[in-house]
């Protein structure tokens, strides 16, 4: 007979006390804090601690939709292990996995109460100057240890059939490179941009670039993905950060994660002329370019040092890492072009957006966002560096 049981409060406090191993008679309180579309999340402490611990369990279907859209609870199992191995790549910025039970799809993890989501914080207008490179660095140790620079042909194959994760990839698959190109009744498109949608939807050549972006999204399993990088998925707080939320990784481009990431703080680019005056709004966008190229630039900086130590004799020679840093920044560009698009259209949007209050200013906004991201898909191949900040820059200027 099947242990699991959907949560309660007290279900969550149970949980943590046994898989903690708190002693019976500490008090112990806990409420639930989960806000995402998956899972339930709480948080379970005792009174006059400082930290408590995490307790997220997976539900058997999608939260925000209910019922109707089955959903495996495997996805915990896959996620702790996701966790678990990114931790074992880069400890410092992956939230630790303290337990994992499998039967009742739930884990217990390290209490970030004294994080902020990192996308709250640049809403507030929060600065958290290395953030950034922090988190260059935790994708470049993770993808490097999960891929053919670091691991024998033996080994990563072995790795990756162990994170086989089709259900969730496939949602991926479909939320992001299928829907948002096509007049889908899963789509979520503001009336006032539905000209632009629909424009969108009949851009033969634009779709081709997808198609393209989706088909390597598939088959390039270069290393293992977190899968669901954005804003959101990061806590950050004063000199560091921990990366949460695993349960869309799997095998896949290493330009996808880095993708994902660059788009959610170009939604954040382009959200500012609706939430600031002018020159206060350019300021913050301007903060945010110097992000990505600090992501960027300690991404690229960290995997091609690390490249130089591969026991791969081909892959360890000299320049072919920096060749190979040229085309990741290609495909991230192209992934940040659909993240942009599908967060802006499709079923999952963002708060940076739909937060602005004034319906012009908002839907002004929004087809900024539309514009970049159908750009940054077509001509992901002609933007080096130098050319898609001088894009950026335009971008702000035209805003």
């Amino acid at each position: 007979m099947s242990r699991y049981r959907i949560f309660k409060v007290a279900d969550a406090i149970a949980y943590a006390r046994e898989a903690a191993g708190l002693a019976s008679d500490l008090p112990l309180r806990g409420e639930e804090i989960g806000d995402g579309n998956l899972n339930q999340v709480f948080r379970v402490w005792s009174p006059g601690e400082p930290h408590g611990v995490i307790v997220k369990q997976a539900l058997p279907y999608i939260r925000c939709i209910g019922e109707s859209w089955p959903l495996t609870r495997d996805r915990a199992r896959i996620e702790a292990q996701i966790l678990l191995r990114h931790g074992e790549a880069c400890p410092e910025y992956t939230v630790a996995v303290l337990h994992h039970d499998p039967a009742l799809s739930a884990m217990l993890l390290e209490d970030l109460s004294d994080h902020r989501v990192w996308r709250q914080a640049l809403l507030d207008d929060q600065l958290f100057p290395e953030a950034a490179a922090q988190l260059g660095r935790y994708l470049a140790r993770v993808h490097y240890h999960s891929s053919a620079f670091y691991l024998d042909y033996q080994a990563q194959r072995a790795v990756s059939t162990r994170f086989v994760n089709p259900e969730l990839m496939a949602i991926t698959e479909a939320v992001f490179f299928v829907d948002p190109f096509r007049d889908h009744e899963r789509n979520n498109v503001e009336p006032l941009i539905r000209a632009e949608a629909e424009q969108l939807w009949a851009d033969d050549a634009l779709k081709v670039k997808v198609a393209a972006l989706k088909h390597d999204f598939r088959c390039k399993g270069e290393a293992l993905l977190h899968g669901d990088l954005h804003t959101g998925s990061v806590m950050v707080a004063a000199g560091t950060l921990k990366v949460i939320d695993a349960e869309f990784g799997g095998y896949g481009p290493i330009g996808f994660d880095l993708g994902v990431i660059f788009a959610n703080l170009l939604l954040n680019v382009c959200s500012q002329p609706g939430r600031h005056p002018a020159v206060i709004g350019q300021r913050y966008q301007q903060q945010r370019i110097e992000e990505i190229r600090a992501l960027w630039q300690s991404f690229r900086a960290d995997f091609i040092a690390l490249a130089a130590g591969s026991a791969d004799p081909a892959l360890a020679e000299a320049g072919y890492a920096q060749a190979f840093m040229r085309r990741v920044w290609r495909d991230a560009l192209g992934y940040a072009g659909c993240e942009m698009v599908r967060r802006t259209i499709g079923i999952a949007h963002v708060a940076d957006l739909d937060g602005i209050e004034d319906p012009v200013r908002r839907v002004a906004c929004q087809r900024q966002a539309l514009s970049l991201g159908r750009t940054l898909v077509m001509e992901a191949e002609q933007l080096d560096d130098t050319a898609f900040n001088l894009l950026l820059v335009q971008q702000i200027i035209a805003g």
